[in-house]
């Protein structure tokens, strides 16, 4: 019996010590997939199509609540209905549980946003109580008027309840929200139904971890609870607060058995960003957050804006709240610091190569979430600041004068407006200047050494193999030409050995005016084929009239298929629009698809929340295979385009395909399309 109970008491406090909140010396950085609205850029087969790209820099993406909310309108997930049904705004749950392993297999992990304070109903018949029974692993959950809180709605739910014969659950003393009905976390039922649901985003469906939203709104004793229960890598609540000693407390009461089980996003950081950059008054940033306090950075998730803050336009009720000004800089702070960073995906379209840039510094110096950092000067006009990770010092400098460092233990690796880096030489590096990525000319590069040996000199190769003592050799400073696509590694010489080999990517793909083609295969509908369009031009010009769009009467048969078609002009770099097929106005239409800038080949799926699902079937059309990796484990594989070109020897047992632009390529004489 002594030894059961020593194996029982191990078993236990293993499992206690496993649910930390939140990873130690965590390394990562984390990218909110989503803005508001952002019902196009979000849908899961548009996330999983980067997923090469993506996960060269991120190590965790949030993703929107992923439930269906039981509406045919575009809905963000802040009103969940099922918690068993995975069909909502931003795809199927097929589509869903595809992209979520896509990433898994890259190494990158997918954060569900826990929307558990409140419950929306089905409002049938008016009714305000009335939750769907859901079967699942076959159990069948349903919550009930009991389950919401008495004092919902300050008290109009009470009163809709007592005039129509239900009983509610017990008061609340937390933020309430009126959109939906609070749940009375109390309740057993809740917290049974709850728990089940948690563990069916991580062990089923496969998400990594998970944001709890509007934590305000309920017991963060519960938030441990079920974390104590799910056993989640990494949590996050969302308790909009922008004090550090509130956010400190905070973690604080998210403990279980004296272990914190999440940790919370820095609306302390956040706001003295937003001070700092939109006032150019660059002492705002010495306010610091939760990240700058001792003992607390490992639970604190940075962040300099999100869908709750950006700007939405002429939204009634929003009261907007973004940082307007230096987002460049914002994002270089966001990166020096300790915490685990959380970018912006808006911040991430418009400013991607800086930010790389930026993710790469963070990452050559090894900071993670608990490195130590020191404020080396704090004016209105100039902040600085050096970060200790396991590899070296980032120095990083804000405000005039940014870029002026004359320290002879530092490099410049990085700078822009109201910003600069500079890695300490202990990070015994190379650095390319240019973030990889897309180019459509030849494009100088700047390779520097960060060394502490003072006659350190860089070898390079663009072919993907590793550079030896006999490559290509060049002093640091200098410049080379990226003129075609092809994979650059670059390493430190020092005393005739190579060390230190980093890789970067290229495609250099100049951009030829074309036609793009949409096709539709015949739907089978009675009615007309409709499709309606719009440039992502930020304008939203309508490009085939107003809603419903035009009638679509150009038709062609392949293989015996008719299919429906229209050719849109692509005439500028970067264009790219986005459609809808639907039936005439008032009758069912497509989700949105796009954005689009190639010919593409469609045809209609499943009705989910009330509108047509699409399938991209450009593959078995044209019988070029969409395959995102090729990988010889035996040998250099050589890539050609479909004139002869050769563009890349991809070294054995590494992607032939990566880093290269959209386009089709010939591999061991298949044709492979990079979309």
């Amino acid at each position: 019996m002594r030894r059961f109970y020593s194996v029982l008491i191990l078993c236990l406090v293993t499992i206690a010590s496993m649910a930390q909140g939140w990873p130690e010396n965590y390394k990562g950085v984390m990218l909110q997939g989503f803005s508001w609205d952002s019902f196009v850029d979000t849908q899961w087969t548009n996330l999983e199509k980067q997923a090469d790209e993506l996960s060269g820099y991120f190590d965790l993406i949030w993703v929107p609540q992923s439930g269906n909310c039981n509406s045919s309108y575009n809905q963000m997930g802040y009103t969940p209905v099922y918690y068993f049904n995975q069909n909502s705004s931003f795809g199927t749950e097929e589509q869903l549980r595809h992209m979520i392993q896509t990433f898994k297999e890259k190494k990158v992990g997918i954060i569900a946003d826990v929307v558990i304070n409140h419950r929306n109903n089905l409002g049938v018949n008016g009714s305000w109580v009335d939750y769907p029974a859901e079967e699942y692993n076959g159990v069948t959950y349903q919550m009930l008027s009991t389950d919401i809180c008495g004092n919902d709605d300050s008290g109009k739910t009470k009163t809709w309840a007592n005039n129509n014969g239900f009983t509610l659950g017990n008061n609340e003393n937390t933020d309430d929200w009126p959109g939906c009905r609070d749940l009375d976390h109390s309740s057993a039922n809740v917290q049974t139904i709850i728990k089940v649901y948690l563990k069916y985003l991580l062990n089923d469906l496969g998400y990594a971890g998970f944001r709890y939203d509007m934590t305000k709104g309920f017991s963060r004793g519960y938030l441990a609870e079920y974390n104590y229960d799910a056993q989640p890598t990494y949590s996050v609540g969302e308790y909009w607060d922008g004090n550090k000693s509130t956010l400190k407390s905070v973690i604080n009461q998210q403990k279980k058995d004296g272990v914190v089980q999440s940790g919370t996003f820095d609306f302390a950081f956040r706001y003295s960003a937003r001070d700092a950059c939109n006032g150019n008054n660059w002492s705002k940033l010495a306010n610091g957050g939760l990240a700058t306090e001792t003992g607390y950075s490992r639970y604190a998730v940075t962040f300099v804006e999100n869908h709750d803050m950006q700007d939405r336009g002429n939204v009634t009720g929003y009261t907007k709240d973004p940082i307007t000004k230096n987002i460049e800089a914002a994002n270089a702070w966001l990166m020096a610091m300790p915490g685990t960073p959380c970018v912006f995906l808006l911040h991430w379209k418009s400013y991607k190569n800086e930010i790389k840039q930026m993710i790469k510094a963070r990452k050559a110096a090894g900071i993670s979430n608990q490195s130590a950092w020191e404020q080396k000067s704090s004016s209105t006009t100039a902040y600085k600041l050096v970060t200790t990770g396991d590899n070296g010092k980032l120095y990083a400098a804000f405000g005039s004068g940014a870029a002026n460092l004359t320290d002879a233990d530092y490099v410049k690796v990085l700078s822009g407006t109201n910003y600069a880096y500079y890695l300490s030489k202990t990070v015994e590096t190379p650095w390319v200047s240019l973030a990889e990525g897309t180019y459509t000319k030849a494009t100088e590069a700047t390779l520097t050494a960060v060394s502490e040996s003072t006659g350190a000199q860089l070898v390079y190769t663009l072919d993907g193999t590793d550079p030896t003592a006999s490559s290509t050799k060049v002093n640091s400073g200098a410049t080379i030409t990226i003129s075609e696509t092809c994979t650059l590694k670059v390493g430190l010489l020092v005393d005739g050995a190579v060390k230190r080999i980093i890789t970067r990517q290229y495609a250099i793909k100049p951009f030829v005016a074309h036609k793009a083609t949409i096709y539709l295969k015949d739907p089978g509908w009675s009615t007309d084929v409709y499709m309606y369009s719009w440039a992502n031009d930020g304008n939203n010009t309508q490009l085939l009239g107003s809603w419903p769009g035009s009638v679509i009467t150009d038709t062609k048969m392949i293989d015996g298929v008719k299919w429906y078609y229209h050719e849109f002009d692509v005439n500028t770099e970067g264009y790219s629009f986005n459609v809808i097929f639907d039936q005439g106005n008032g009758k069912t239409q497509s989700v949105d698809i796009g954005p689009l800038s190639e010919d593409t080949y469609y045809e209609i799926g499943d009705i989910v929340n009330g509108k047509f699902t699409v399938n991209d079937v450009t593959q078995t059309v044209t019988g070029i295979l969409p395959v995102k990796e090729v990988i010889d484990l035996n040998t250099p594989v050589k890539v050609y385009t479909l004139d002869g070109r050769l563009v890349k020897t991809a070294p054995k047992g590494s992607d032939a395909l990566s880093g290269l632009a959209k386009g089709i390529y010939i591999v061991n004489k298949k044709k492979f399309v990079l979309r």
